[in-house]
């Protein structure tokens, strides 16, 4: 469309503001307007040019600053006025991020845009921890899963019993407030009692802490070390078995 601008929907990286890519910094440095979510690190605005705007639009469990639909719209009335938009989430905007729904609406529009990928955490926060995801004589393969959603969403998204067969690591991110759920089902579903679990918190970031278990006794270090009251509130952990 004559006049629009264009949107960049880049990935901020897992919580390190270093570890965002030089392309994703590019972006930055020459945007208008930056729409920003509250897990990409507050540190990578300072790289905004002089006198582009910042909008958060950042989400709670039960608290949203905005709406998904009225981002998209936010989005597309920003580039239709001839802004140049960078949308910067936090980790991998393709991972959970929700991208393909406001990438969706821009294309519906006209509009350009560019998905510009940033390092997820999926991968990141264990390796901060010292824990690769693959290992040839341990596990090839992997499986990502979101771990936020209530009890009856993930027993409607999840196939318990498929997925505890299906790779040697899982990852769950945003999975600490459902560990005991989690934990309970991989062990009905086949997974050892005994299997290794690490959950980390504020991953890659400075305040960065490991809780180490097995699917059997991991809830229970959970509730004796208070794990969860150490994280702050707006951002949860991830879990990797």
């Amino acid at each position: 469309m004559a006049g629009a601008g264009k949107v960049y929907l880049v990935g901020a990286g897992p919580g390190d503001a270093r570890l965002i890519t030089l392309k994703g910094l590019e972006c930055l440095e020459k945007a208008d307007v930056v729409v920003y979510d509250r897990l990409a690190n507050p540190s990578l605005l300072t790289r905004m040019k002089r006198g582009a705007e910042k909008i958060y639009v950042g989400k709670t469990v039960n608290r949203h600053t905005m709406k998904q639909e009225e981002i998209n719209q936010l989005l597309v009335d920003l580039a239709l006025s001839g802004k140049i938009v960078v949308r910067l989430k936090g980790g991998d905007p393709t991972i959970f991020g929700r991208v393909g729904e406001e990438a969706g609406l821009l294309r519906q529009h006209r509009i350009p845009y560019e998905i510009v990928p940033g390092i997820t955490a999926a991968i990141a926060v264990p390796a901060y921890a010292g824990i690769p995801v693959t290992h040839r004589d341990i596990a090839s393969s992997l499986s990502i899963i979101t771990g936020h959603e209530s009890q009856d969403k993930l027993d409607q998204s999840i196939d318990w019993a498929k997925l505890t067969q299906a790779t040697g690591t899982l990852v769950f991110m945003m999975g600490l407030a459902k560990i005991g759920y989690i934990a309970n089902q991989l062990t009905i579903h086949g997974r050892p009692p005994e299997t290794p679990v690490a959950l980390i918190r504020w991953g890659t970031r400075a305040e960065q802490a490991v809780l180490i278990g097995t699917l059997e006794d991991i809830e229970q270090k959970v509730l004796d070390s208070r794990f969860e009251h150490g994280c702050d509130r707006r951002r949860r952990s991830g879990a990797a078995a």
